[in-house]
């Protein structure tokens, strides 16, 4: 049996696990032999020839019939939004595909009714740079914040000001003109903002229901600093069946004295929330120097934690290199979505042994805009996965939904394809093979160089693929995946 210690899986006797269950006539790698597996209270512990079977029937134990698909390790989403895609799931698209001018934008914002109309991925080859007046003139009356794709700006017209003028902070978020007034741009205020305007509990089982139905069985949530009551939250929505899904946690980057030796975050009732490395959220127009933000990773190292750097930009990644290198990085540190990696950059990454959690379905949903709106010198190195690969780096991805497509095979078939949505060639030299781009998924969320296998004594986290792994990965959704099964629990079945 392999040694369960930093495996995020199914802990025994944790109540979200399966007493007993057997996924029967598969195959662990295409046109090989089918095998039967067994799994109890969640963790595999039998693999044999179909032939033979797994022995006789105990009681109460969930048969799954293979029927001749590929078995492999559930997928895990290294870096996901999950409050967020809860709540683009009720919200109007305001960007690229489905939005692509100001007549089209005015058109989704004309919603019958009176209260908020909340809008998500606007991009400003949509209408330019909004602020309040320009959402006065394309849809005026009803209360609208339009969030900016980026996930770091809201803009809200004057009726949605109005409703909040009287909570409305001296926050450095808010922007103001030179007469002190609000321009209805704020940045960085998405959890002030969700407070004030009260929108119905969250609630996380579609977007639980969409990603088993993909074949995800883990996510690691990468949201703003977490706070008791959410991670409360996020204990409740897996204690009541609303996600099934395991979870990593971002840990805050400060208050937070050391993680407890197995990993599990405040609030848990069972092994399947855990605390993941300390987020680190940096932004242009306000970068640390690097004494300070040597410091503030120092901080975090000592108390046993790994950072995770947001770097979307040149500056950003190179300040985080330069601030690692001072503070010797510590295992586990990764870079977050390494959106531009100069080729200069990548022997550096590979020298202080970080991972990076990049990704990809951006070049699908983004790269027409990538196109004119990057430079093509830094074309090439958006959104790198095989010269990283080849150097040595461990690299996994995230769908970063909802910012990104949340549909971990359409991240896949952006790796292995490069084409943005014109189908235009973006960074070709960045593509991988099939197996590769599935690897990205496979990473062990708390060990990313490490792969997760199917093997006796590892977490019963699985899904069934109902054909060759390069057709599902063309087809780039989850649309092929039979069953999905988590903890030895099924909680997806064609």
């Amino acid at each position: 049996m392999t040694d369960r210690r930093g495996v995020l899986g199914a802990h025994p006797g944790e109540t979200n696990a399966g007493e007993s269950m057997v996924l029967t006539n598969g195959r662990l790698e295409e046109n090989g032999p089918s095998v039967d597996i067994a799994a109890e209270r969640g963790w595999v512990v039998d693999i044999r020839p179909h032939a033979k079977g797994v022995g006789a029937a105990v009681p109460d134990t969930e048969w799954l019939d293979a029927r001749g698909g590929l078995i492999l390790p559930g997928l895990h989403d290294h870096h996901v939004h999950l409050r967020a895609a809860a709540a683009a799931l009720d919200s109007v698209e305001a960007g690229p595909p489905a939005v692509r001018n100001q007549a089209e934008l005015a058109r989704a914002l004309d919603r019958p009714g009176s209260g908020w109309i909340r809008a998500v991925g606007y991009h400003d080859s949509v209408a330019g740079s909004l602020d309040r007046h320009a959402l006065d003139r394309l849809a005026p009356g009803r209360p609208i914040r339009v969030q900016h794709r980026s996930g770091a700006l809201w803009v809200l017209n004057s009726a949605g000001l109005a409703a909040l003028e009287a909570a409305l902070p001296a926050h450095a978020g808010v922007e103001r003109d030179r007469e002190g007034r609000p321009t209805g741009r704020l940045f960085r205020m998405d959890d002030w903002l969700a407070g004030q305007i009260q929108p119905a509990p969250i609630d996380l089982a579609e977007v639980g229901t969409r990603a088993a139905r993909a074949g995800v069985t883990g996510f690691t949530e990468a949201g703003p600093e977490p706070t008791p009551a959410t991670l409360s939250w996020l204990a409740d929505q897996r204690a009541e069946g609303r996600l099934a899904q395991r979870l990593v946690v971002m840990s805050p980057t400060n208050g937070v004295g050391g993680v407890p030796e197995d990993g599990t975050a405040p609030g848990a009732r069972d092994g399947g929330l855990v605390w993941g490395p300390a987020k680190f959220l940096l932004d242009d127009d306000d970068l640390p120097g690097l004494e300070e933000l040597t410091h503030r990773f120092d901080r975090v190292h000592r108390q046993g934690r790994p950072v995770a750097v947001h770097c979307v930009t040149r500056a950003q990644l190179f300040l985080t290199l330069a601030a690692l290198t001072e503070s010797r990085p510590a295992v586990g540190d990764r870079i977050e979505h390494g959106s531009v990696i100069p080729s200069e950059a990548v022997a550096d990454i590979a020298r202080l042994g970080l991972a990076v959690v990049t990704n990809p379905g951006f070049i699908l949903q983004r790269g027409d805009e990538y196109r004119s709106d990057v430079e093509p010198a830094d074309q090439p190195h958006l959104y790198r996965a095989r010269s990283l690969l080849d150097a040595g780096i461990a690299v996994a991805a995230g769908t970063d939904a909802p910012f990104g497509p949340a549909d971990p095979w359409t991240a896949m078939r952006a790796a292995v394809e490069r084409r943005t949505a014109d189908g235009r060639p973006l960074g070709p030299g960045e593509a991988v093979k099939a197996g590769a781009a599935l690897g990205l998924f496979l990473a062990d969320p708390l060990n990313l160089p490490r792969s997760r296998r199917i093997e006796v004594g590892g977490p019963a986290d699985l899904l069934v693929l109902g054909c060759p792994l390069s057709e599902a990965i063309a087809t780039g959704t989850g649309a092929d995946v039979m069953a999905t099964v988590i903890g030895g629990r099924i909680v997806h079945c064609e």
